[in-house]
């Protein structure tokens, strides 16, 4: 035992040091760093991305398109053979230029409910041959519209997007071949 009453131990007894100050600058640049993200969460939830990753907008319609007009639009659903569902998209194409048409290309716009494009798919537009016994179609190059002419035409959807609004479609001309 020593003089002081306390027994030695295996490490001798050590008087409390003065302790360094810490700096604040790793505080306030974590702190600075967090309201950055935060910051980029609220920026980045109030400008969603589109819906489509293909981008937000159609193809520019072709020039020849403003010549020729789109009307008597009817859409329809039927069951598939494979156990889906065909959406169909009817009207008739008249051609009020002084070309003759060989080839559409379009471009249809699905909308979404929250008015953003959902779907765009892209396909040549089919002219419809004969009604009985059934529909069938044919490219407009096996049947060419004159200057003056209208045809029917028949677009066919394999599928078409869940939060389509239900709207007729917007149909782009994006390719129109004439001679």
């Amino acid at each position: 035992m020593s003089a002081s009453g306390q027994q030695p131990g295996i490490f001798p007894s050590q008087r409390p040091e003065a302790r360094e100050p810490r700096s604040l600058v790793p505080w306030i640049v974590a702190g600075l760093v967090i309201v950055a993200a935060v910051v980029g969460l609220i920026i980045s939830a109030r400008h969603p991305a589109p819906a489509n990753p293909g981008g937000a907008y159609l193809a520019p319609a072709a020039p020849y398109a403003a010549k020729l007009s789109i009307t008597n639009l009817q859409m329809s659903q039927a069951g598939s053979m494979v156990g889906g569902q065909n959406t169909y998209l009817d009207g008739q194409i008249t051609n009020q230029g002084d070309k003759t048409v060989t080839g559409i290309t379009v471009q249809v716009g699905f909308w979404g409910f929250t008015k953003q494009l959902v779907g765009k798919p892209t396909m040549p537009l089919a002219l419809i041959r004969t009604r009985e016994p059934y529909v069938d179609t044919e490219p407009v190059s096996a049947d060419p519209i004159l200057p003056g002419q209208s045809r029917q035409f028949r677009l066919i959807f394999d599928s078409v997007p869940q939060d389509w609004n239900q709207n007729y479609p917007e149909i782009r001309m994006i390719q129109v071949t004439t001679h």
